[in-house]
Protein backbone atom coordinates (compact mmCIF):
# COMPACT_ATOMS: atom_id res chain seq x y z
CA UNK A 1 0.00 0.00 0.00
CA UNK A 2 2.91 2.30 0.68
CA UNK A 3 4.31 1.70 -2.80
CA UNK A 4 0.92 2.18 -4.45
CA UNK A 5 -0.43 5.15 -2.48
CA UNK A 6 2.38 6.62 -0.38
CA UNK A 7 4.22 8.46 0.88
CA UNK A 8 1.36 10.97 1.26
CA UNK A 9 -1.68 8.75 1.59
CA UNK A 10 -5.10 10.03 0.55
CA UNK A 11 -7.52 10.70 3.37
CA UNK A 12 -10.17 8.47 1.74
CA UNK A 13 -10.01 5.43 -0.51
CA UNK A 14 -12.70 3.20 -1.99
CA UNK A 15 -12.91 -0.58 -2.08
CA UNK A 16 -14.96 -2.59 -4.57
CA UNK A 17 -16.12 -5.67 -2.66
CA UNK A 18 -18.25 -8.36 -4.32
CA UNK A 19 -18.54 -10.69 -1.34
CA UNK A 20 -16.21 -13.33 -2.79
CA UNK A 21 -13.20 -14.58 -0.91
CA UNK A 22 -10.61 -12.35 -2.56
CA UNK A 23 -12.48 -9.08 -2.09
CA UNK A 24 -13.61 -9.89 1.47
CA UNK A 25 -10.01 -10.64 2.40
CA UNK A 26 -9.01 -7.28 0.92
CA UNK A 27 -11.72 -5.61 3.01
CA UNK A 28 -10.33 -7.07 6.25
CA UNK A 29 -6.75 -6.30 5.23
CA UNK A 30 -7.65 -2.70 4.42
CA UNK A 31 -9.64 -2.39 7.65
CA UNK A 32 -6.59 -3.35 9.70
CA UNK A 33 -4.23 -1.22 7.59
CA UNK A 34 -6.29 1.92 8.15
CA UNK A 35 -5.86 1.60 11.92
CA UNK A 36 -2.17 2.36 11.40
CA UNK A 37 -2.43 5.05 8.72
CA UNK A 38 -5.72 6.77 9.52
CA UNK A 39 -7.29 6.40 6.08
CA UNK A 40 -11.07 6.29 5.74
CA UNK A 41 -12.63 3.48 3.70
CA UNK A 42 -15.71 3.68 1.47
CA UNK A 43 -16.96 0.29 0.33
CA UNK A 44 -19.09 -0.35 -2.75
CA UNK A 45 -20.66 -3.50 -4.16
CA UNK A 46 -21.79 -3.63 -7.78
CA UNK A 47 -24.79 -5.95 -8.14
CA UNK A 48 -24.90 -6.93 -11.81
CA UNK A 49 -28.17 -8.77 -11.33
CA UNK A 50 -26.89 -11.74 -13.32
CA UNK A 51 -27.61 -14.25 -10.53
CA UNK A 52 -30.47 -14.57 -8.07
CA UNK A 53 -28.05 -14.71 -5.13
CA UNK A 54 -26.31 -11.42 -5.95
CA UNK A 55 -28.66 -9.22 -3.89
CA UNK A 56 -28.18 -11.38 -0.78
CA UNK A 57 -24.39 -11.30 -1.29
CA UNK A 58 -24.45 -7.50 -1.46
CA UNK A 59 -26.47 -7.52 1.75
CA UNK A 60 -23.83 -9.70 3.44
CA UNK A 61 -21.12 -7.21 2.49
CA UNK A 62 -23.25 -4.38 3.89
CA UNK A 63 -23.67 -6.24 7.20
CA UNK A 64 -19.95 -6.86 7.51
CA UNK A 65 -19.11 -3.22 6.71
CA UNK A 66 -21.55 -2.10 9.41
CA UNK A 67 -19.77 -4.32 11.95
CA UNK A 68 -16.40 -2.91 10.88
CA UNK A 69 -17.70 0.67 10.99
CA UNK A 70 -17.36 1.63 7.32
CA UNK A 71 -19.98 3.14 4.96
CA UNK A 72 -21.26 0.85 2.22
CA UNK A 73 -23.22 1.34 -0.99
CA UNK A 74 -24.80 -1.01 -3.51
CA UNK A 75 -24.86 -0.13 -7.21
CA UNK A 76 -27.41 -2.18 -9.12
CA UNK A 77 -26.82 -2.46 -12.84
CA UNK A 78 -29.46 -3.05 -15.51
CA UNK A 79 -28.20 -4.67 -18.70
CA UNK A 80 -29.82 -3.31 -21.86
CA UNK A 81 -29.32 -6.59 -23.70
CA UNK A 82 -26.82 -5.07 -26.15
CA UNK A 83 -23.44 -6.61 -26.95
CA UNK A 84 -21.45 -9.17 -24.96
CA UNK A 85 -23.00 -9.47 -21.51
CA UNK A 86 -19.78 -10.09 -19.56
CA UNK A 87 -17.92 -7.30 -21.31
CA UNK A 88 -20.87 -4.96 -20.76
CA UNK A 89 -20.91 -5.89 -17.06
CA UNK A 90 -17.20 -5.16 -16.72
CA UNK A 91 -17.54 -1.76 -18.35
CA UNK A 92 -20.66 -0.94 -16.33
CA UNK A 93 -18.85 -1.77 -13.09
CA UNK A 94 -16.21 0.87 -13.78
CA UNK A 95 -18.77 3.40 -14.97
CA UNK A 96 -21.07 3.04 -11.95
CA UNK A 97 -18.15 3.18 -9.52
CA UNK A 98 -16.89 6.32 -11.24
CA UNK A 99 -20.22 8.05 -10.79
CA UNK A 100 -20.45 6.94 -7.15
CA UNK A 101 -16.91 7.76 -5.96
CA UNK A 102 -17.32 11.53 -5.45
CA UNK A 103 -13.90 13.09 -4.94
CA UNK A 104 -12.09 9.81 -4.22
CA UNK A 105 -9.25 9.16 -6.67
CA UNK A 106 -8.25 5.58 -5.72
CA UNK A 107 -10.46 2.49 -5.92
CA UNK A 108 -9.08 -0.86 -4.72
CA UNK A 109 -9.92 -4.18 -6.39
CA UNK A 110 -8.80 -7.62 -5.21
CA UNK A 111 -7.17 -9.17 -8.28
CA UNK A 112 -4.64 -11.83 -7.25
CA UNK A 113 -1.67 -13.76 -8.59
CA UNK A 114 -4.16 -16.44 -9.71
CA UNK A 115 -6.01 -13.86 -11.81
CA UNK A 116 -2.72 -12.91 -13.46
CA UNK A 117 -1.97 -16.54 -14.38
CA UNK A 118 -5.49 -17.19 -15.70
CA UNK A 119 -5.48 -13.98 -17.75
CA UNK A 120 -2.08 -14.93 -19.18
CA UNK A 121 -3.51 -18.23 -20.47
CA UNK A 122 -6.63 -16.59 -21.87
CA UNK A 123 -4.57 -14.07 -23.81
CA UNK A 124 -2.05 -16.68 -24.91
CA UNK A 125 -4.98 -18.58 -26.42
CA UNK A 126 -5.90 -15.44 -28.40
CA UNK A 127 -2.36 -15.03 -29.70
CA UNK A 128 -1.57 -11.82 -27.79
CA UNK A 129 1.83 -10.18 -27.94
CA UNK A 130 4.00 -8.89 -25.12
CA UNK A 131 1.57 -6.16 -24.05
CA UNK A 132 -1.38 -8.55 -23.89
CA UNK A 133 0.56 -11.22 -22.01
CA UNK A 134 2.05 -8.74 -19.56
CA UNK A 135 0.73 -8.89 -16.02
CA UNK A 136 -1.96 -6.35 -15.17
CA UNK A 137 -0.63 -3.13 -13.64
CA UNK A 138 -0.90 -2.72 -9.88
CA UNK A 139 -2.28 0.78 -10.54
CA UNK A 140 -3.74 2.28 -13.70
CA UNK A 141 -5.84 5.27 -14.66
CA UNK A 142 -9.40 4.37 -15.70
CA UNK A 143 -11.67 6.59 -17.77
CA UNK A 144 -15.06 4.88 -17.77
CA UNK A 145 -17.15 4.73 -20.93
CA UNK A 146 -20.30 6.28 -19.44
CA UNK A 147 -23.91 5.58 -20.23
CA UNK A 148 -24.55 2.65 -17.88
CA UNK A 149 -27.89 2.60 -16.06
CA UNK A 150 -27.97 1.72 -12.38
CA UNK A 151 -29.55 2.35 -8.99
CA UNK A 152 -27.76 3.44 -5.81
CA UNK A 153 -28.52 2.30 -2.27
CA UNK A 154 -26.32 3.50 0.59
CA UNK A 155 -23.77 6.23 1.18
CA UNK A 156 -21.75 8.19 -1.38
CA UNK A 157 -18.32 9.72 -0.74
CA UNK A 158 -18.25 13.53 -0.59
CA UNK A 159 -16.69 15.79 -3.20
CA UNK A 160 -17.05 16.41 -6.90
CA UNK A 161 -16.00 13.72 -9.35
CA UNK A 162 -13.13 14.78 -11.58
CA UNK A 163 -13.48 14.28 -15.33
CA UNK A 164 -10.07 12.65 -15.59
CA UNK A 165 -11.22 9.31 -14.13
CA UNK A 166 -9.83 7.37 -11.19
CA UNK A 167 -6.92 5.11 -10.32
CA UNK A 168 -7.77 1.42 -10.13
CA UNK A 169 -5.42 -0.02 -7.51
CA UNK A 170 -4.69 -3.74 -7.07
CA UNK A 171 -2.88 -4.30 -3.76
CA UNK A 172 -3.29 -8.11 -3.78
CA UNK A 173 -1.54 -8.95 -7.07
CA UNK A 174 1.37 -10.62 -5.29
CA UNK A 175 -0.96 -12.72 -3.13
CA UNK A 176 -2.42 -16.10 -4.04
CA UNK A 177 -6.07 -17.03 -3.79
CA UNK A 178 -5.25 -19.78 -1.29
CA UNK A 179 -3.34 -17.35 0.90
CA UNK A 180 -6.30 -15.02 1.08
CA UNK A 181 -8.68 -17.90 1.92
CA UNK A 182 -6.34 -18.95 4.71
CA UNK A 183 -6.32 -15.39 6.04
CA UNK A 184 -10.13 -15.36 6.04
CA UNK A 185 -10.32 -18.69 7.84
CA UNK A 186 -7.91 -17.55 10.55
CA UNK A 187 -10.02 -14.42 11.10
CA UNK A 188 -13.27 -16.42 10.90
CA UNK A 189 -14.26 -13.95 8.20
CA UNK A 190 -17.30 -14.26 5.96
CA UNK A 191 -17.40 -14.73 2.21
CA UNK A 192 -19.50 -16.41 -0.48
CA UNK A 193 -18.56 -18.75 -3.28
CA UNK A 194 -19.83 -17.63 -6.68
CA UNK A 195 -21.19 -20.71 -8.52
CA UNK A 196 -20.11 -19.18 -11.83
CA UNK A 197 -16.52 -19.81 -10.71
CA UNK A 198 -17.18 -23.50 -11.48
CA UNK A 199 -19.15 -22.97 -14.70
CA UNK A 200 -17.08 -24.43 -17.58
CA UNK A 201 -18.89 -22.24 -20.11
CA UNK A 202 -16.70 -19.34 -18.94
CA UNK A 203 -13.27 -19.12 -20.49
CA UNK A 204 -11.61 -18.16 -17.21
CA UNK A 205 -12.98 -21.29 -15.54
CA UNK A 206 -11.61 -23.37 -18.41
CA UNK A 207 -8.15 -21.90 -17.82
CA UNK A 208 -8.51 -22.43 -14.06
CA UNK A 209 -9.26 -26.11 -14.62
CA UNK A 210 -6.28 -26.39 -16.94
CA UNK A 211 -3.83 -25.07 -14.34
CA UNK A 212 -3.47 -28.32 -12.32
CA UNK A 213 -2.34 -30.14 -15.47
CA UNK A 214 0.11 -27.37 -16.28
CA UNK A 215 1.40 -27.42 -12.71
CA UNK A 216 2.33 -31.11 -13.10
CA UNK A 217 4.42 -30.09 -16.12
CA UNK A 218 6.13 -27.28 -14.18
CA UNK A 219 3.92 -24.50 -15.56
CA UNK A 220 1.95 -23.63 -12.46
CA UNK A 221 0.33 -20.30 -11.63
CA UNK A 222 3.44 -18.98 -9.89
CA UNK A 223 5.56 -19.62 -13.00
CA UNK A 224 2.94 -18.09 -15.29
CA UNK A 225 2.45 -15.06 -13.05
CA UNK A 226 6.22 -14.53 -12.81
CA UNK A 227 6.50 -14.72 -16.60
CA UNK A 228 3.68 -12.21 -16.97
CA UNK A 229 5.49 -9.95 -14.50
CA UNK A 230 8.69 -10.03 -16.55
CA UNK A 231 6.71 -9.31 -19.70
CA UNK A 232 5.20 -6.34 -17.89
CA UNK A 233 8.73 -5.02 -17.28
CA UNK A 234 9.60 -5.59 -20.94
CA UNK A 235 6.37 -3.90 -22.00
CA UNK A 236 7.24 -0.84 -19.94
CA UNK A 237 10.61 -0.58 -21.70
CA UNK A 238 8.89 -0.87 -25.09
CA UNK A 239 6.34 1.74 -24.04
CA UNK A 240 9.18 4.08 -23.12
CA UNK A 241 10.58 3.76 -26.63
CA UNK A 242 7.12 4.35 -28.15
CA UNK A 243 6.90 7.54 -26.10
CA UNK A 244 10.15 8.71 -27.68
CA UNK A 245 8.79 7.98 -31.16
CA UNK A 246 5.66 10.00 -30.40
CA UNK A 247 7.79 12.86 -29.10
CA UNK A 248 9.70 12.95 -32.41
CA UNK A 249 6.88 12.42 -34.90
CA UNK A 250 3.53 12.96 -33.18
CA UNK A 251 1.32 16.01 -32.90
CA UNK A 252 -2.21 17.35 -33.26
CA UNK A 253 -4.13 18.78 -36.19
CA UNK A 254 -4.99 22.18 -34.80
CA UNK A 255 -5.39 23.17 -31.16
CA UNK A 256 -8.19 21.60 -29.16
CA UNK A 257 -9.56 19.50 -32.02
CA UNK A 258 -8.97 16.07 -30.49
CA UNK A 259 -7.25 14.98 -33.73
CA UNK A 260 -3.83 13.27 -33.74
CA UNK A 261 -1.24 13.23 -36.51
CA UNK A 262 2.05 11.48 -37.29
CA UNK A 263 4.85 12.60 -39.57
CA UNK A 264 5.28 10.12 -42.47
CA UNK A 265 8.86 9.34 -41.42
CA UNK A 266 7.58 7.58 -38.30
CA UNK A 267 7.08 4.33 -40.23
CA UNK A 268 10.73 4.02 -41.18
CA UNK A 269 11.93 5.18 -37.77
CA UNK A 270 10.55 2.25 -35.78
CA UNK A 271 9.71 -1.43 -36.02
CA UNK A 272 6.21 -2.93 -36.53
CA UNK A 273 5.88 -3.78 -32.82
CA UNK A 274 6.43 -0.15 -31.82
CA UNK A 275 4.07 0.99 -34.58
CA UNK A 276 1.31 -1.26 -33.18
CA UNK A 277 1.95 -0.09 -29.65
CA UNK A 278 1.77 3.57 -30.58
CA UNK A 279 -1.31 3.08 -32.75
CA UNK A 280 -3.10 1.34 -29.88
CA UNK A 281 -2.28 4.23 -27.55
CA UNK A 282 -3.51 6.77 -30.10
CA UNK A 283 -6.77 4.86 -30.59
CA UNK A 284 -7.42 4.76 -26.86
CA UNK A 285 -6.69 8.47 -26.65
CA UNK A 286 -8.95 9.50 -29.54
CA UNK A 287 -11.81 7.13 -28.68
CA UNK A 288 -11.50 7.58 -24.92
CA UNK A 289 -11.51 3.82 -24.33
CA UNK A 290 -10.03 1.73 -21.53
CA UNK A 291 -9.14 -1.26 -23.68
CA UNK A 292 -6.63 -1.63 -26.49
CA UNK A 293 -7.79 -3.11 -29.81
CA UNK A 294 -7.42 -6.82 -30.49
CA UNK A 295 -4.02 -7.78 -31.90
CA UNK A 296 -5.24 -9.07 -35.28
CA UNK A 297 -7.39 -6.00 -35.99
CA UNK A 298 -4.57 -3.68 -34.95
CA UNK A 299 -2.06 -5.44 -37.20
CA UNK A 300 -4.47 -5.23 -40.14
CA UNK A 301 -4.78 -1.48 -39.66
CA UNK A 302 -1.00 -1.10 -39.31
CA UNK A 303 -0.41 -2.97 -42.58
CA UNK A 304 -2.91 -0.78 -44.40
CA UNK A 305 -1.23 2.36 -43.10
CA UNK A 306 2.22 1.10 -44.03
CA UNK A 307 0.90 0.60 -47.58
CA UNK A 308 -0.39 4.16 -47.76
CA UNK A 309 -4.00 3.36 -46.93
CA UNK A 310 -6.21 3.91 -43.91
CA UNK A 311 -9.16 2.37 -42.14
CA UNK A 312 -11.32 2.36 -39.04
CA UNK A 313 -10.94 0.61 -35.72
CA UNK A 314 -12.64 0.92 -32.34
CA UNK A 315 -14.43 4.17 -33.14
CA UNK A 316 -11.43 5.83 -34.82
CA UNK A 317 -10.62 6.52 -38.46
CA UNK A 318 -7.18 6.90 -40.03
CA UNK A 319 -6.46 8.70 -43.33
CA UNK A 320 -3.44 10.32 -45.00
CA UNK A 321 -3.73 14.09 -45.41
CA UNK A 322 -1.02 16.30 -46.92
CA UNK A 323 1.64 13.70 -46.29
CA UNK A 324 0.73 13.08 -42.66
CA UNK A 325 -1.19 10.30 -41.02
CA UNK A 326 -4.32 11.70 -39.34
CA UNK A 327 -6.37 9.86 -36.70
CA UNK A 328 -9.76 11.21 -35.63
CA UNK A 329 -13.11 10.12 -34.22
CA UNK A 330 -15.09 8.04 -36.70
CA UNK A 331 -18.25 9.90 -37.68
CA UNK A 332 -20.38 6.74 -37.60
CA UNK A 333 -19.50 6.31 -33.90
CA UNK A 334 -20.88 9.71 -32.90
CA UNK A 335 -23.51 10.45 -35.55
CA UNK A 336 -26.35 9.51 -33.22
CA UNK A 337 -25.04 11.23 -30.09
CA UNK A 338 -26.79 14.43 -29.04
CA UNK A 339 -27.48 16.20 -25.76
CA UNK A 340 -28.26 19.46 -24.04
CA UNK A 341 -25.49 22.08 -24.28
CA UNK A 342 -25.60 23.17 -20.66
CA UNK A 343 -22.28 24.15 -19.02
CA UNK A 344 -20.51 21.12 -17.60
CA UNK A 345 -22.39 18.63 -19.78
CA UNK A 346 -20.25 16.06 -21.61
CA UNK A 347 -20.53 14.70 -25.13
CA UNK A 348 -18.91 11.56 -26.50
CA UNK A 349 -17.24 11.00 -23.10
CA UNK A 350 -14.45 13.37 -24.20
CA UNK A 351 -15.90 16.85 -24.61
CA UNK A 352 -17.23 19.20 -21.95
CA UNK A 353 -19.41 22.24 -22.65
CA UNK A 354 -17.86 25.41 -21.22
CA UNK A 355 -19.87 28.52 -22.04
CA UNK A 356 -23.25 29.47 -20.59
CA UNK A 357 -25.86 30.95 -22.90
CA UNK A 358 -26.34 27.86 -25.04
CA UNK A 359 -28.74 25.98 -22.77
CA UNK A 360 -31.37 26.05 -25.53
CA UNK A 361 -28.95 24.36 -27.93
CA UNK A 362 -28.05 20.75 -28.65
CA UNK A 363 -24.51 19.41 -28.88
CA UNK A 364 -23.87 16.89 -31.65
CA UNK A 365 -21.37 15.96 -34.36
CA UNK A 366 -20.94 18.54 -37.12
CA UNK A 367 -21.94 16.24 -39.99
CA UNK A 368 -22.35 17.20 -43.65
CA UNK A 369 -25.22 19.60 -42.93
CA UNK A 370 -23.01 21.51 -40.50
CA UNK A 371 -20.06 21.60 -42.90
CA UNK A 372 -22.26 23.17 -45.59
CA UNK A 373 -23.18 26.02 -43.23
CA UNK A 374 -19.54 27.07 -42.68
CA UNK A 375 -18.73 29.63 -45.36
CA UNK A 376 -15.28 30.82 -44.23
CA UNK A 377 -13.04 28.20 -42.67
CA UNK A 378 -9.86 29.34 -40.89
CA UNK A 379 -6.47 28.44 -42.28
CA UNK A 380 -5.36 25.02 -41.04
CA UNK A 381 -8.93 23.93 -40.27
CA UNK A 382 -9.59 20.16 -40.40
CA UNK A 383 -10.61 18.88 -43.85
CA UNK A 384 -14.14 17.73 -44.63
CA UNK A 385 -13.88 14.05 -43.68
CA UNK A 386 -12.05 14.82 -40.44
CA UNK A 387 -14.38 17.65 -39.45
CA UNK A 388 -17.59 15.60 -39.65
CA UNK A 389 -17.19 14.22 -36.11
CA UNK A 390 -16.26 17.51 -34.42
CA UNK A 391 -18.50 18.69 -31.55
CA UNK A 392 -20.85 21.51 -32.52
CA UNK A 393 -23.78 23.43 -31.01
CA UNK A 394 -27.14 23.73 -32.79
CA UNK A 395 -30.39 25.65 -32.47
CA UNK A 396 -32.79 23.52 -34.43
CA UNK A 397 -31.29 23.12 -37.90
CA UNK A 398 -28.89 26.06 -37.56
CA UNK A 399 -25.24 25.65 -36.61
CA UNK A 400 -24.29 28.22 -33.96
CA UNK A 401 -20.84 27.07 -32.78
CA UNK A 402 -17.96 24.83 -33.83
CA UNK A 403 -14.67 25.94 -32.30
CA UNK A 404 -12.37 24.09 -34.70
CA UNK A 405 -13.96 25.76 -37.74
CA UNK A 406 -14.11 29.26 -36.24
CA UNK A 407 -17.89 29.31 -35.85
CA UNK A 408 -19.34 31.01 -32.76
CA UNK A 409 -17.63 32.83 -29.86
CA UNK A 410 -14.95 30.18 -29.36
CA UNK A 411 -14.09 28.04 -26.33
CA UNK A 412 -17.54 26.51 -26.21
CA UNK A 413 -16.18 22.97 -25.62
CA UNK A 414 -12.93 21.41 -24.49
CA UNK A 415 -11.50 17.94 -24.10
CA UNK A 416 -12.24 16.46 -20.68
CA UNK A 417 -8.76 14.95 -20.54
CA UNK A 418 -5.43 15.35 -22.26
CA UNK A 419 -5.00 13.92 -25.74
CA UNK A 420 -1.43 12.73 -25.22
CA UNK A 421 -1.22 9.03 -26.25
CA UNK A 422 1.66 8.67 -23.79
CA UNK A 423 -0.95 8.48 -21.04
CA UNK A 424 -1.75 5.03 -22.40
CA UNK A 425 1.90 3.95 -22.53
CA UNK A 426 2.59 3.27 -18.81
CA UNK A 427 6.23 3.06 -17.79
CA UNK A 428 5.88 3.39 -14.00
Amino acid sequence: MGQLLGPDFPTDIALAVSGGGDSMAMLYLAHNWTRVWGVRLWVVTVDHGLREESAAEAGMVAEECKLLGWPHAVLRWHWDGQGNKLDAARRARLDLIDRWRGGIRHVLMAHTRDDVAETFLMRLKRGSGADGLAAMESSRLVRPDGGSVGELTGECPPGDRGGEGFHLVRPCLDMGRDELRHYLQVLHGRWVEDPSNDDPSYERVQMRRLLPLLTEAGLGRDVLAATAGRLRDDSRALHRYARQVWGRFGGTLGEGTGILTLDPDWLTACDPATQRRLLAAMIRSVAGGNYAPRAEALETLRERMASGGGGTLQGCEVIHHRGRLVMFREFASVAGLAGAARPGATWDKRWQILRPGFEDCRVRALGEDGWKQVADRPEGAPPFRVALSLPSLWRGDRLVACDALGVGPGETARLCHGLDPCEFLPVH
